[in-house]
This record gives structure tokens, C-alpha cells and sequence, in this order.
């Protein structure tokens, strides 16, 4: 079961990587997260690369207070490749598709959300370590008991997405420029983007981990 679970986790890391760069190429703005990071970055005069690894640091902080097993595994995993196979993805089909039309953008957003909620459910479940943002919303939802993940993941896309725009703003960003971090891509992953994570994790993730229990497999906990 162990080795299931770490499969889960690369599996689930690596593809949520790829579909970021299928967002890239779409182009209809970033997730709520790195909408909050452009906002962020406008505001404070630090390099970009400094100020991720400060906000990370603190979301990695408030998991360690209130709820350390979210981090592991794929918590590394995470922030070690999700970059490197974004960036190879997008180059990849850039290559391919040099101007893309928009049709094909919106094929490629559509595509690219569902795989990363796809995915984004299976390195939930495997239960190895998530990243230090959605580890904000499972400890709201399974420590704290405030309400379902998928409400609550909703909830903290929101407010990203608002923080985001706000420090944009103060730092005297020009508000015509706010759909490029903060487009039409952005309010979908903000809206549906938890309520799909959970039906992936019900239909497919959870059905996949426990599959061989059932058949006297499952002497192992973990």
C-alpha cells in the first residue's frame, strides 16, 4: 500500500505539473495562488523567486503548527519538479502550437484543469504530503471541522484571488492589467476547481488506493 501511495503522489505531483503549463498556453489567467504571488510580487520589491520561497515558508509554518502530516513526501516532490515539468509542458507545446488559436486555448484550459484536479485528487489521497497551499484548506476541513474541503477550497481561492488584485493594486499596478493574472481562468479553478478535486477523489483516487484491500491485500495501514 505504501508504494501505492508514493506512486499516487509522483503520479499526481508530475501530471499537476504538466497541466500547468496547459494553463500557460491557454492564457486566460493563473490559479488563485499564483494570482495572489503576481499580486505579491508587484507589491513588494524583493525577486520573485525570494518572495515564493517566504510565502511558502509561512503556509509550510502553519501546517507544521496545526497539522504536520500534510507535509512529506509529495510536499518535496512539489516543490521540487511542479516547476521544472510546467515549464518543460509549456515550452513543449509552444513548439507545437507557436499561435495557438482560441479555440485551441480553451481546449487547452479545459483539458488542463481537469488533469490538474485530476491529479491535484490523487496526491491528496495517497495522504504523503500535499502542497503548503491545499494543506491550508484540509486542515480547515479535517482538523478544524469548519465545513466540507470543497467549500472551504473555494473560500481560500476567493480571498487569494482578492489578495492578489488588492496588493496589485497598491503597488500602483495598472488595473487594465489585472486579467492577465487574474482572468476568466482564474474565477473558474476558484469556483470548481475544489468541488472537481473531490469528485475525483471519490470516483477515481480513493477507488484506486483501496483496490486489492478488498482481497486480502490490506495486512497494511499506511
Amino acid at each position: 500500500m505504501k508504494t501505492k501511495r508514493i506512486f499516487m503522489s509522483a503520479l499526481g505531483v508530475v501530471v499537476g505539473g504538466i497541466s500547468v503549463g496547459m494553463f500557460k498556453l491557454a492564457a486566460f489567467g493563473v490559479d488563485p495562488f499564483q494570482s495572489l504571488m503576481s499580486g505579491l510580487d508587484q507589491w513588494i520589491p524583493i525577486s520573485f523567486g525570494t518572495l515564493y520561497v517566504i510565502v511558502n515558508a509561512l503556509l509550510l509554518l502553519f501546517s507544521l503548527i496545526f497539522d504536520r502530516h500534510y507535509i512529506g513526501l509529495a510536499t518535496v516532490l512539489n516543490l521540487l519538479f511542479v516547476g521544472y515539468a510546467a515549464d518543460f509542458s509549456h515550452a513543449f507545446l509552444l513548439r507545437i502550437f507557436p499561435e495557438a488559436s482560441v479555440a485551441l486555448r480553451s481546449v487547452s484550459f479545459v483539458l488542463g484543469f481537469v488533469i490538474l484536479c485530476f491529479a491535484s485528487a490523487f496526491y491528496i489521497t495517497a495522504d504523503l504530503g500535499v502542497s503548503t497551499y491545499d494543506a491550508v484548506a484540509l486542515v480547515m476541513a479535517n482538523k478544524w471541522k469548519l465545513w466540507k474541503f470543497k467549500y472551504i477550497r473555494i473560500c481560500t481561492d476567493v480571498v487569494c484571488v482578492l489578495l492578489g488584485i488588492g496588493c496589485f493594486l497598491l503597488g500602483k499596478g495598472k488595473p487594465g492589467e489585472i486579467l492577465t493574472f487574474a482572468g476568466v481562468g482564474t474565477v473558474v479553478t476558484a469556483f470548481f476547481m475544489g468541488p472537481l478535486i473531490d469528485f475525483f477523489q471519490r470516483k477515481a483516487a480513493i477507488p484506486f488506493l483501496e483496490r486489492g484491500r478488498k482481497h486480502g491485500s490490506g495486512g497494511e495501514n499506511g
